[in-house]
Protein backbone atom coordinates (compact mmCIF):
# COMPACT_ATOMS: atom_id res chain seq x y z
CA UNK A 1 0.00 0.00 0.00
CA UNK A 2 2.83 2.33 0.86
CA UNK A 3 4.53 1.62 -2.50
CA UNK A 4 1.29 2.34 -4.34
CA UNK A 5 0.86 5.65 -2.48
CA UNK A 6 4.46 6.67 -3.24
CA UNK A 7 4.07 5.71 -6.91
CA UNK A 8 0.78 7.62 -7.14
CA UNK A 9 2.33 10.69 -5.50
CA UNK A 10 5.34 10.54 -7.84
CA UNK A 11 3.08 10.16 -10.87
CA UNK A 12 0.93 13.09 -9.73
CA UNK A 13 4.05 15.26 -9.23
CA UNK A 14 5.32 14.32 -12.70
CA UNK A 15 1.93 15.10 -14.25
CA UNK A 16 1.85 18.54 -12.58
CA UNK A 17 5.39 19.29 -13.74
CA UNK A 18 4.58 18.29 -17.31
CA UNK A 19 1.35 20.28 -17.28
CA UNK A 20 3.26 23.38 -16.22
CA UNK A 21 5.42 23.06 -19.34
CA UNK A 22 2.62 22.31 -21.77
CA UNK A 23 2.44 24.17 -25.13
CA UNK A 24 -0.89 25.67 -24.12
CA UNK A 25 0.79 27.59 -21.28
CA UNK A 26 3.56 28.71 -23.61
CA UNK A 27 1.03 30.00 -26.12
CA UNK A 28 -0.85 31.84 -23.38
CA UNK A 29 2.36 33.47 -22.18
CA UNK A 30 3.44 34.57 -25.65
CA UNK A 31 0.08 36.01 -26.63
CA UNK A 32 0.41 39.19 -24.54
CA UNK A 33 3.89 39.90 -25.88
CA UNK A 34 2.72 39.27 -29.44
CA UNK A 35 -0.20 41.63 -29.07
CA UNK A 36 2.06 44.19 -27.40
CA UNK A 37 4.41 43.78 -30.32
CA UNK A 38 1.53 44.25 -32.76
CA UNK A 39 0.36 47.34 -30.89
CA UNK A 40 3.84 48.81 -31.10
CA UNK A 41 4.05 47.98 -34.81
CA UNK A 42 0.63 49.52 -35.45
CA UNK A 43 1.58 52.57 -33.41
CA UNK A 44 4.85 52.90 -35.34
CA UNK A 45 3.01 52.54 -38.64
CA UNK A 46 0.66 55.38 -37.82
CA UNK A 47 3.49 57.68 -36.76
CA UNK A 48 5.87 56.72 -39.57
CA UNK A 49 6.32 59.48 -42.13
CA UNK A 50 5.27 58.34 -45.58
CA UNK A 51 7.45 60.92 -47.37
CA UNK A 52 10.71 59.14 -46.50
CA UNK A 53 13.48 59.08 -49.10
CA UNK A 54 16.75 57.22 -48.93
CA UNK A 55 20.09 56.96 -50.63
CA UNK A 56 23.62 55.59 -50.44
CA UNK A 57 26.63 57.81 -49.79
CA UNK A 58 29.55 58.03 -52.20
CA UNK A 59 32.76 59.97 -51.69
CA UNK A 60 33.51 63.03 -53.81
CA UNK A 61 36.60 65.16 -54.45
CA UNK A 62 39.00 62.40 -53.44
CA UNK A 63 37.31 61.85 -50.04
CA UNK A 64 35.75 58.67 -48.70
CA UNK A 65 32.17 58.67 -47.42
CA UNK A 66 30.06 55.52 -47.10
CA UNK A 67 26.78 54.38 -45.61
CA UNK A 68 23.06 54.90 -46.04
CA UNK A 69 20.77 57.84 -45.32
CA UNK A 70 17.03 58.07 -44.81
CA UNK A 71 15.25 61.43 -44.83
CA UNK A 72 11.69 62.23 -43.78
CA UNK A 73 9.95 65.46 -42.89
CA UNK A 74 10.97 64.91 -39.26
CA UNK A 75 14.48 63.40 -39.32
CA UNK A 76 17.67 62.52 -41.14
CA UNK A 77 19.08 59.13 -40.16
CA UNK A 78 22.55 57.90 -41.11
CA UNK A 79 23.33 54.18 -40.86
CA UNK A 80 26.55 52.27 -41.44
CA UNK A 81 28.06 55.74 -41.88
CA UNK A 82 31.76 56.51 -42.13
CA UNK A 83 33.72 59.39 -43.58
CA UNK A 84 37.24 60.70 -43.91
CA UNK A 85 38.03 62.94 -40.97
CA UNK A 86 37.44 66.64 -41.45
CA UNK A 87 37.79 69.63 -39.12
CA UNK A 88 34.19 70.84 -39.44
CA UNK A 89 31.89 68.25 -41.05
CA UNK A 90 28.18 68.95 -41.41
CA UNK A 91 25.12 67.36 -42.98
CA UNK A 92 23.23 69.43 -45.55
CA UNK A 93 19.98 68.85 -47.43
CA UNK A 94 20.50 70.18 -50.96
CA UNK A 95 19.46 70.00 -54.60
CA UNK A 96 22.94 69.06 -55.83
CA UNK A 97 26.55 68.71 -54.75
CA UNK A 98 28.17 71.96 -55.93
CA UNK A 99 28.87 75.11 -53.90
CA UNK A 100 25.70 76.83 -55.12
CA UNK A 101 23.59 73.86 -53.97
CA UNK A 102 25.28 73.89 -50.56
CA UNK A 103 24.75 77.65 -50.20
CA UNK A 104 21.05 77.37 -51.05
CA UNK A 105 20.59 74.11 -49.13
CA UNK A 106 19.69 73.56 -45.52
CA UNK A 107 22.28 72.96 -42.80
CA UNK A 108 21.09 70.05 -40.66
CA UNK A 109 23.81 69.68 -38.02
CA UNK A 110 27.41 68.71 -37.34
CA UNK A 111 28.22 65.09 -38.12
CA UNK A 112 30.70 62.73 -36.52
CA UNK A 113 32.95 61.09 -39.11
CA UNK A 114 33.32 57.87 -37.11
CA UNK A 115 29.85 57.22 -35.63
CA UNK A 116 27.99 54.59 -37.67
CA UNK A 117 24.42 55.52 -36.67
CA UNK A 118 23.35 59.14 -36.25
CA UNK A 119 19.90 60.73 -36.21
CA UNK A 120 19.13 64.41 -36.65
CA UNK A 121 15.72 65.93 -35.92
CA UNK A 122 14.16 68.20 -38.50
CA UNK A 123 11.48 70.75 -37.74
CA UNK A 124 9.11 72.02 -40.42
CA UNK A 125 11.05 70.55 -43.34
CA UNK A 126 9.53 69.12 -46.51
CA UNK A 127 11.79 66.22 -47.56
CA UNK A 128 10.38 66.48 -51.09
CA UNK A 129 12.22 69.81 -51.51
CA UNK A 130 15.66 68.13 -51.53
CA UNK A 131 17.36 65.65 -53.83
CA UNK A 132 20.67 65.10 -51.98
CA UNK A 133 22.19 64.75 -48.53
CA UNK A 134 25.71 66.18 -48.57
CA UNK A 135 28.58 65.78 -46.11
CA UNK A 136 30.38 69.11 -46.26
CA UNK A 137 33.37 70.55 -44.43
CA UNK A 138 32.42 74.15 -43.62
CA UNK A 139 35.97 75.12 -42.63
CA UNK A 140 37.65 73.76 -45.78
CA UNK A 141 34.63 74.57 -47.99
CA UNK A 142 34.80 71.05 -49.47
CA UNK A 143 32.21 68.43 -50.30
CA UNK A 144 33.33 65.10 -48.83
CA UNK A 145 30.46 63.01 -50.17
CA UNK A 146 26.79 62.86 -51.01
CA UNK A 147 23.79 60.57 -51.33
CA UNK A 148 21.17 61.10 -54.01
CA UNK A 149 17.70 60.61 -52.54
CA UNK A 150 15.01 58.52 -54.19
Amino acid sequence: MRKTLLATTAALGLALTLAACSPQDTADTSTPSSSASQSTAESDATTTDTTAKSGEFAGLNGKKVAGMVSVSDTEVMLSEFSSDEGPDLHVYLTDGTDEAAIASGMLVDAVSYDTATQTFTLDGVDAEDYSHVVIYCDKAKAVFGAAELS
